[in-house]
């Protein structure tokens, strides 16, 4: 730490003159690529903001000379990694050798050879994961629409008087709602859930208590630390604490202040913060300098809260989980709805044996809060109305605020919850999209052997990057990870958007697809992705205009596969809280075959964009309270052919089907028949050969295969699966691997084949279609080498049709320059000269399958929608 240990003794935190460095190495061409294209490019980029010493947006200091390093290592091998990272003159900072993880600060000329250790499997660049936008988005200007309800009537706003069972908070859709019902004491009582998030409102009423009456969030924390490179630029919560913070009293000069200390014995620290803007609600603190102070020898802290700079009227305050101690600061302003008066807890963490710091846990993002009250919120709006678990408890983890998200805060927080504070499952509602989403990130191999040392199940959300095919991110992708999407009832498109549709269940556009890049099936299940929930008070409340209805302070309205996690997670927390009490177990890989085996598959929404189907919380408990059988193993080995898929660990082959390639690239033509050889192995089970069913759920007619398949023990069998889509597009089924003898489904994977329209330059491809309100339908079209431009036009749409294209690349990444977002490029309804929503080119456009969906908004008055769809190119 000692590069850390200069910064934090400049007392400004900012750098001093930085040492030019090497750049990095050029990047390596091996298929199992340790670090990847996209990581090595953040190593080059923080290489030259370092030696520029310039500041990225939204930090307050210039980039340091050297980048964080997240490794996951060999078995056995952390100590070895330790020693020959320090030998290269990195900082190692964290090591967990129970999970094969080490963390250092290298310098960037060292990355390549710390990657290159012998010892290092995968590694990941700490960088910022920006926020998903949960808001369901405001109507433009003008373009606001009557709700599309009958005679024009409108949703009713909830309250103290909404039941349990109820559409604006629909824990009903997985059954959870009739659980409770028939089993009380199983609310999750005895569970506590573990919220890795932006932190959770320590004073809201509906957090407050269990249906027990115990303390509902028992310790909240924050998992930033300015030892990680993005938090050390990112994160104003620290005030960092060196020698040069060193004082005695009664009275010192700092910052032009003169400070009364506190009556203390002990070696006190004093650390004035600077406020800004986003450090609390009360505006008038802007500008304001705060005054932190602390004994190091027992973590004691005072906040000059009454900003009087005089201590010895401030009382002493200590972690949150020593006395529950909450401070306030800023004054509340009357003619406002919510409360600027605000909350916060502090916290004392030692960094090494010179510095160590004091975190000031101030919100300043809704997401936690609004996460928290999905999975376990009790009493809402002070009457029946709960999350999915009322009776469980809560630890609140922060990793994120209102600039993003460290992915180093977001692996140390993920350990230190499984780890140190005895929580039985976790949410992250957090993620990033990798074109490369493998599931064999440093991340995701972490993630997978901490859910197999601690017991503790996570469920993380799909992301938001929908409806395009291969759009899942990471780290929802590893493999023990619980993948979810953001499913929707058209009740709670009425009651939480004033907005009607054609169908009854869906999945909504946003939610992202699988499968993973080597044909994984993710997402694994859907969960509902709209909630109205608690925010905290002194931030405003958000609703849909088109409701007619405004939500109090303290309540909010968000949707996003955020939504969706949080739901699966109480979901889960109540199956946990029944078994703890019927003495029944559930491991992680238990509670996974419970649920995966008795989803609700939804026949009418396509496999990639729901994996097993809803959580259905009924099914899954008569499963799993019968005992499960895990021991049954089936490995798939299966083809791919992507444009990335020559980077995959086993080049060209996967854990599930997986052909997007272009027709004469490797890829099938419509109509065309091909027949793939899928090899499954037995690995775990009884001796002997064991007789297993083949089924298919979601097929469109394009898949075919045996019916049985007989598999010895440690045997690889080839099965035979043929496609032949019939329809330009995306056809995806799930192939479900069972043994007639053991209870439940021993696996499933993917088979996903994309026929593309090949394009050609001169001609024009296309077609006429409807997508209803709320919907979308996907094209795919195959574009070749040497293409100077790709341009796509949408037309023929009705007058006042809200309705726009979105593109895909090959990588299954968007090709758009705007955020897609709930407001960007819909016809008749956002800000043309920010995307042209008729007409968009593509230049220099990657060669292969390029994905264009069509989605009409909520806010079209046409639930059904027509449009007329080109695609041309040039060479």
């Amino acid at each position: 730490m000692a590069a850390l240990a200069a910064v934090v003794a400049a007392g400004s935190m900012s750098l001093t003159a930085i040492p030019a460095q090497a750049d990095p190495a050029p990047a390596a061409t091996a298929a199992a690529d340790k670090l990847g294209s996209h990581d090595r490019s953040l190593v080059a980029k923080y290489a030259q903001q370092s030696r520029a010493r310039s500041l990225p947006a939204g930090a307050e200091r210039a980039v340091p000379d050297y980048v964080t390093l997240m490794l996951a290592v060999k078995d056995g091998r952390t100590e070895e990694v330790r020693q020959a990272l320090t030998e290269l003159g990195a900082d190692v900072t964290r090591t967990d050798a129970e999970i094969g993880y080490v963390k250092a600060n290298v310098p960037f000329a060292a990355v390549e050879a710390a990657v290159a250790l012998g010892d290092v499997l995968r590694a990941d660049v700490d960088e910022l994961l920006k926020l998903d936008d949960t808001s369901a988005g405001e109507s433009a200007a003008g373009a606001a629409t009557k709700a599309q309800g009958p005679k024009g009537k409108l949703p009713a706003v909830p309250s103290a008087r909404t039941g349990d069972d109820n559409p604006y908070m629909p824990t009903r859709d997985t059954g959870s709602v009739r659980f409770k019902e028939k089993n009380p004491s199983f609310d999750g009582r005895g569970v506590t859930i573990g919220i890795m998030d932006t932190g959770v409102d320590p004073t809201h009423p509906a957090l407050a208590k269990t249906t027990t009456g115990e303390r509902k969030l028992v310790d909240t924390v924050t998992a930033t630390n300015p030892t990680n490179l993005i938090d050390l630029l990112m994160d104003r919560s620290w005030s960092l604490l060196s020698a040069a913070n060193k004082v005695t009293g009664p009275t010192v000069e700092k910052n032009g202040i003169t400070w009364t200390l506190p009556a203390s014995e002990g070696e006190l620290y004093l650390a004035p913060r600077l406020l800004t803007k986003t450090s609390f609600a009360d505006p008038t603190l802007n500008g304001v300098r705060l005054g932190v102070a602390a004994r190091a020898s027992d973590g004691a802290i005072w906040i000059d809260t009454d900003l009087d700079h005089v201590f010895s009227d401030d009382e002493l305050i200590r972690a949150y989980n020593v006395d529950h101690e909450i401070a306030y600061m800023g004054t509340d302003d009357p003619a406002t709805p919510q409360d600027e008066r605000q909350p916060f807890t502090v916290e004392f963490k030692k960094f090494s044996e010179t510095f160590s710091g004091v975190n000031i846990n101030a919100l300043d993002v809704d997401h936690g809060t609004h996460v928290a009250g999905i999975t376990a919120a009790n009493g809402m709006f002070g009457g029946r109305m709960d999350g999915q678990a009322p009776g469980a408890k809560l630890v609140s983890m922060r990793a994120c605020h209102a600039n993003g998200c460290s992915s180093a805060a977001l692996n140390d927080g993920m350990i230190d919850l499984a780890t140190k504070y005895g929580v039985d499952v976790i949410n992250m509602s957090i993620g990033s999209s990798p074109a490369l989403n493998d599931g064999q990130s440093a991340q995701a191999l972490l993630y997978n052997r901490l859910i197999d040392e601690t017991g503790v199940q996570m469920f993380i959300s799909a992301g938001n990057s929908g409806a395009g095919t291969n759009t899942v991110g990471d780290p929802n992708i590893a493999d023990k990870v619980v993948s979810v999407g953001a499913s929707v009832t058209r009740e709670t498109w009425w009651s939480n958007y004033g907005s009607e549709v054609d169908f009854k269940d869906g999945v909504f556009p946003f939610s992202s697809r699988g499968p993973r890049e080597d044909g994984g099936l993710k997402p694994d299940i859907t969960a509902p992705g709209s909630a109205v929930s608690t925010t905290p008070r002194w931030m405003p409340s958000a609703s849909v205009a088109e409701t007619g209805y405004t939500l109090p302070s303290g309540y909010g309205h968000m949707n996003g596969t955020s939504m969706a996690a949080p739901q699966a997670t109480g979901a889960a927390a109540l199956l946990l809280s029944a078994a703890k009490q019927r003495g029944v177990s559930a491991t992680p890989a238990e509670l996974r075959k419970a649920i995966y085996t008795t989803a609700d598959y939804n026949n009418k929404v396509d496999a990639v964009a729901q994996g097993h189907g809803l959580f259905d919380v009924e099914q899954a408990w008569k499963f799993l309270s019968k005992g499960v059988d895990t021991g049954e193993q089936v490995t798939v080995s299966a083809p791919v052919c992507t444009v990335l898929s020559g980077k995959l660990a086993t080049p060209n082959t996967g854990t599930g089907l997986f052909n997007s390639c272009a027709p004469g690239s490797g890829g099938q033509g419509v109509g065309e028949s091909r027949t793939y050889d899928v090899t499954l192995t037995r690995t775990g089970g009884k001796d002997g050969a064991q007789t297993f069913e083949l089924g298919l759920k979601g097929d469109d007619d394009t898949f075919s295969a045996p019916r049985r398949v007989v598999l010895e023990k440690d045997v690889p069998t080839v099965v035979q699966v043929t496609a032949k889509p019939a329809t330009q597009g995306v056809h995806s089924a799930v192939l479900n691997i069972d043994n007639e003898d053991v209870r439940g489904l021993e696996q499933a994977t993917l088979l996903v084949v994309e026929a593309a329209a090949e394009l050609t330059a001169g001609t024009t491809w296309s077609t006429d279609g409807t997508t209803d309100r709320n919907e979308a339908v996907r094209y795919t079209v195959a574009v070749p080498a040497g293409t100077k431009s790709l341009t796509v036009n949408l037309s023929g749409l009705a007058d006042g049709s809200h309705t726009r294209f979105w593109a895909y690349t090959p990588e299954g990444v968007s090709g758009e320059r705007a955020g897609s977002g709930s407001l960007n490029c819909y016809s008749n309804f956002s800000d043309s000269s920010v995307c042209d929503p008729g007409t968009r080119t593509f230049t220099n456009p990657k060669a292969g399958v390029w994905e264009i969906v069509v989605e009409s908004r909520r806010t079209s008055p046409l639930l059904h929608n027509p449009f007329h769809l080109e695609a041309s190119l040039t060479q």
